[in-house]
């Protein structure tokens, strides 16, 4: 028999706030977290801004020694972890280890280590690599040190999918509570992406937002003068939980996770096919998991990443699987405001689609200045609107063509 899981935990560390009030706050008061990149000499570069997480000092969550041994996005990982353990209220509990697992996704994992190591490499020599580039490099390592330094001894799985990562750790994760192979998991994504190497690539792609001159107006996902997506780093990190388990232990309890779905455009390693057909079946099969209707659907955190492509190919996707409804529905993109966490964007839009369950609050999307015939849904312009939400998706589209949607709906006894 199938089991029903609940979020019971949050924590996150982004560029507009770290820990569920200040992220929350900003998110319904439309503060962009977007700045001048402030990590490396950026001056070079075509796009020169980024949603950098400020004043984040790993030391708060981990010892001195572990935190060396680390590359930054596992720093956010841990970091992010801690915040929704405790926010469970599962730091001290005796909790079986065996039955706790950890599912966290990164779409490129250390690339600041690979970075570092490369270039000691070439200045230095092969005898000066650190004997830690491995460890700290590859992608599996933040779940790894998560459980490691929880004792979770149950599945761990690194999903690299792109920017679908989270995304699909989450919903593999649900499947794991909701089939009985885990009375809890740890799950989200994390991703720091802003260093020299990352940005140029971007920027060789043509895909990021040359908007330098107002960063905080950059990311402006469904306006007509978008321009491509901003770059964003940190981790969302969410408890998932048997409802049997949750109760058991007089958990709160944020949402209910009902459904996921996941598909392959197999159309282009970077480009969305641009009629949407997989991203609306990963819509379609994630509704139909939840055992609910298209018209139960209320509001979509949309991946809307701000590019001209990307945008247009969301809101056709959209239109052919909702049909009339896709008017009804509030489709926000809080990327607007976060940046591009990559990898890690579905851990934090999935956190904001329970906030919005719980608060009766749906966060907005600002910049949208220039209204453009290709995007013509409710897209939650500019400033929060209070709104009952019993059915939220949040969609995460990536390179190669991975499609991940998960359903969450209001808990109900």
């Amino acid at each position: 028999m199938k089991r029903r899981v609940v979020i019971t935990g949050m924590g996150m560390i982004t560029s507009v706030g770290t820990g569920k009030e200040e992220f929350w706050n900003n998110l319904v008061s439309g503060k962009s977290g977007i700045v001048p990149i402030t990590r490396f000499d950026a001056s070079e570069l075509t796009t020169r801004i980024a949603g950098e997480v400020r004043d984040f000092d790993p030391l708060n969550y981990l010892d001195k020694k572990e935190a060396r041994r680390m590359d930054r996005y596992t720093h956010f990982a841990c970091a992010g972890s801690r915040l929704a353990l405790e926010d469970a209220g599962l730091v001290s509990e005796n909790l079986d280890p065996d039955r706790v697992g950890v599912y966290i996704g990164s779409g490129v994992g250390g690339i600041d280590t690979l970075e570092e190591q490369a270039r000691t490499l070439i200045n230095k020599g092969p005898n000066r690599v650190s004997p830690f580039f491995v460890p700290m490099m590859i992608a599996n390592m933040a779940g790894a040190h998560v459980a490691i330094n929880n004792g979770f001894k149950g599945p761990n799985l690194t999903t690299v999918s792109a920017c679908a990562s989270s995304t699909n750790s989450v919903g593999e994760a649900f499947r794991l509570v909701r089939d009985g192979y885990a009375d809890i998991m740890v799950t989200g994504g994390t991703e720091a992406p802003i260093i020299s190497l990352a940005m140029a690539g971007f920027c060789a792609l043509k895909a990021l937002s040359t908007r330098n001159e107002e960063p905080e107006k950059a990311s402006r996902p469904f306006d007509k003068e978008r321009d491509g997506f901003v770059m964003g780093e940190g981790s969302g990190i969410l408890i998932l939980e048997s409802l049997d388990h949750a109760r058991a232990r007089g958990a709160h309890i944020y949402a209910e996770v009902a459904g996921y779905g996941a598909t392959c455009d197999a159309y282009h390693m970077t480009a969305s096919d641009p009629e949407g057909v997989g991203a609306a079946k990963a819509m379609e099969l994630a509704i139909k998991d939840a055992g609910l209707l298209v018209e139960d659907v209320s509001y979509i955190n949309a991946h809307g990443t701000s590019t001209p492509v990307g945008d247009a190919s969301e809101t056709i996707a959209i239109k052919r699987l909702f049909g009339e409804h896709a008017s009804k529905i509030a489709v926000s993109s809080t990327k607007s405001m976060t940046g591009h966490l990559l990898g890690a964007a579905g851990g934090i839009e999935l956190i904001a689609c329970a906030l919005a369950i719980q608060n009766g609050v749906i966060p907005p999307t600002i910049n949208y200045e220039h209204p453009d015939e290709a995007c013509d849904l409710d897209y939650v312009p500019n400033k929060a609107v209070q709104r009952d939400v019993n059915v939220a998706i949040s969609n995460s589209f990536g390179f190669g063509g991975h499609n991940a949607t998960v359903v969450v709906k209001k808990f109900e006894e």
